[in-house]
């Protein structure tokens, strides 16, 4: 599906109001501090939303992060209502991202291979 420009921009500025309410407004202990919002996808009559979300720890602080974030759905969506005049304020779905967590796993394993092979190299020019 094509996404025009002001689709995009809507979804921007969601994506920018739903991490800076996470960051500073929230007082969930649950929501971890290192929550970020990597991107959202808001339908074309903009009645939902979903917002992926990564998150960096094990997986019982996912799924505890995860919760809260549903729970306060109801909240965030009105903090984007004030913010953000729209006709409609979507209904807010998050959605758990591992892809930079699966970057820093690849990036480590890359950074090993290459470490392993400088040492059999500096090894055979003894």
């Amino acid at each position: 599906m094509k996404t025009n420009n002001r689709m995009i921009r809507i979804n921007d500025e969601i994506k920018k109001e739903v991490s800076e309410i996470i960051r500073s407004e929230l007082k969930d202990p649950r929501i971890g501090i290192i929550t970020s919002v990597l991107k959202t996808e808001t339908t074309n009559d903009l009645k939902y939303c979903k917002i992926f979300i990564s998150i960096l720890g094990d997986d019982e602080k996912k799924k505890e992060t995860l919760e809260g974030l549903k729970n306060a759905s109801g909240f965030i969506r009105k903090q984007v209502a004030e913010r953000i005049n729209l006709r409609n304020t979507p209904e807010l779905k998050f959605i758990l991202d591992d892809s930079l967590e699966y970057s820093f796993k690849i990036s480590k394993i890359i950074d090993d291979i290459n470490n392993s092979d400088n040492n059999k190299d500096n090894n055979t020019n003894d």
